[in-house]
């Protein structure tokens, strides 16, 4: 945004120096000619008829003295910006045409209309009351020389006249000048403020859109792209796309676009990019007040919009469930309070403490059930950070051995290849631990000693860090597998059937992938981790 700044600045101050400078060439370009102009006219036998009253020897070395510093002014000070300078250019040209006034006999003479051009001239340089004073040096050159030159000459009242016209004319020109020039400045100062609002807005729009997460193109006739932003060169997997065909790289995306042509009232279908695995969604617009008949693209990350939708979906469930698990677990506490209450009762027989014991039993499930249904209303939004798997996996395999008993055990492998990726830390570990007591639980129903198998690979399919949590137990039925991750579904006489459900809404926020893979023994759960590069 600096240099953004520091250009609408550059382009904002320019065009008042340029105009100082052309007004400044133009003036010493008048000068010039006037100097020239008075030199050819004293040096030739126009001059006998031309000026009346000419003191020929003195107008004709005032002339060549005139036209000798006006070439000196512009050679020292050609470009000059000083306002003290112009002021000593402009005071010098006033009283060098004063004298050459005198010289060429008055009012008659007609050089007093050259003062007034330049008071003119000077005041679009000079504000204010240094221009006033200019002015002022003329208008008395032409009076006090006018009178000068009475004294010598008889002059009659309308040379007076003419000679008191001449003088207003001068404080009239300034103040004219000064006018139209402080309008021309204010309307020059609002066209640039404009200017820099718009260079400014440009400038906005143009970070705004490179901030985007919608991936964007503009293409033309031809299908070659003329604009995209970051994130759809992220999406697209490519470095730069300017000017090329989307027929080059995305064929499936020109095939998106030509039904779309044909039917802008259908929703275009979704489309995968190989390189990065990700599934987009592509919209249309034509931009028909275009003449280039350009169209915009905008392309969705869909998996960014399911999380969105997932994070909503679990927010309603969480406001759903804390009331109605506020409400069952006061009486069902009270039931499980009276239960025991019961059982230590001396007069209760056996097959009554047993009704009591099932009592309790079925309490604690219930009460299990819905802590998991305030875990889900409970749990924090995710926060996925960039995550080595293998250093991580290391650490926790090394906390849960410390923890397991005896008859349970826990096996690591880890093969090579990048493993980073994108994962609420705190949510990987609680889904880690569900599928750990899960696959003890069901490697206990075979053997006396629980093992597990973790096994941390990049498949080489789609690329992505992949973490395989694998069993020996009986296994799961296929006529079961379908609803292992529905809620409530489960296969044991104590389980809520909450905690797959709940591994694979945490795994769905952080846009990784629980399947259940079949195996002849034991069971497999595998996790597809996302990519570990943040998306802008």
């Amino acid at each position: 945004m600096s240099k953004a700044r520091a250009l609408v600045v550059a382009e904002t101050s320019s065009p008042g120096d340029k105009q100082a400078r052309r007004l400044l060439r133009l003036y010493h370009l008048y000068r010039l000619s006037v100097g020239i102009t008075l030199v050819l006219l004293m040096t030739s036998n126009l001059d006998n008829g031309l000026l009346t009253f000419a003191n020929d020897d003195l107008l004709r070395s005032g002339s060549w003295l005139y036209l000798v510093l006006n070439i000196l002014l512009v050679v020292f000070l050609g470009n000059t910006r000083r306002p003290a300078q112009l002021f000593g250019l402009a005071l010098v040209d006033v009283l060098l045409l004063c004298g050459l006034f005198y010289a060429a006999g008055g009012v008659a003479s007609g050089i007093g209309n050259l003062l007034i051009v330049t008071v003119a001239i000077s005041n679009t340089l000079l504000r204010g009351r240094t221009g006033l004073s200019i002015a002022a040096v003329g208008a008395l050159g032409i009076v006090g020389f006018s009178f000068l030159l009475g004294f010598s000459h008889q002059a009659s009242p309308n040379d007076y006249l003419q000679v008191g016209t001449l003088g207003a004319l001068c404080f009239a020109a300034a103040l004219l000048v000064q006018g139209l020039t402080r309008r021309l400045e204010v309307s020059e100062h609002l066209a640039e403020q404009r200017a820099s609002e718009v260079v400014g807005l440009e400038a906005l729009n143009a970070l705004i859109l490179q901030r985007m997460r919608t991936g964007i193109l503009v293409l033309d006739e031809q299908r070659r792209v003329q604009l995209a932003n970051h994130s759809a060169l992220i999406l697209l997997g490519h470095k730069a796309l300017d000017g090329q065909r989307i027929d080059d790289f995305s064929p499936t995306l020109v095939e998106r676009l030509e039904l779309w042509f044909n039917n802008p009232a259908l929703r275009p279908q979704s489309l995968k990019i190989d390189s990065s695995g990700l599934e987009l969604q592509p919209s249309f617009i034509a931009l028909n007040q275009n003449p280039n008949h350009q169209t915009l693209v905008f392309l969705e990350d869909l998996a960014q919009v399911a999380q969105q939708a997932q994070q909503l979906k679990l927010a309603a469930l969480g406001r759903l469930t804390a009331g109605i698990a506020h409400e069952i677990r006061n009486p069902l506490g009270a039931i499980s309070h009276a239960a025991q209450l019961l059982r230590e009762s001396e007069e209760l027989k056996g097959a009554d403490r047993r009704l009591t014991q099932i009592i309790q039993d079925h309490s604690q499930r219930m009460n299990r059930v819905i802590e998991h249904v305030l875990q889900l209303s409970r749990r924090q939004q995710t926060v996925p950070q960039r995550l080595d798997l293998k250093p991580w996996l290391q650490t926790f395999v090394a906390d849960i051995r410390e923890a397991a008993t005896e008859g349970q055990h826990i096996h690591l492998h880890i093969g090579s290849g990048d493993f980073n990726t994108l994962m609420d830390p705190d949510q990987l570990t609680q889904v880690l631990d569900n599928l750990l007591r899960n696959a003890w639980h069901h490697s206990a129903l075979n053997h006396d000693m629980a093992q597990v198998w973790l096994d941390l690979f990049v498949d080489a399919d789609s690329q992505l860090p992949t973490l395989e949590v694998t069993d020996d137990g009986p296994g799961v039925a296929p006529d079961q597998q379908v609803h292992l991750f529905e809620p409530f579904f489960t296969t044991r006489s104590q389980g809520t059937g909450l905690g797959l459900y709940l591994s694979r809404e945490l795994c769905e926020s952080n846009q990784a992938r629980l399947d259940f893979k079949p195996r002849q023994d034991g069971g497999c759960f595998r996790i597809t981790f996302a990519h570990g590069r943040k998306r802008s």
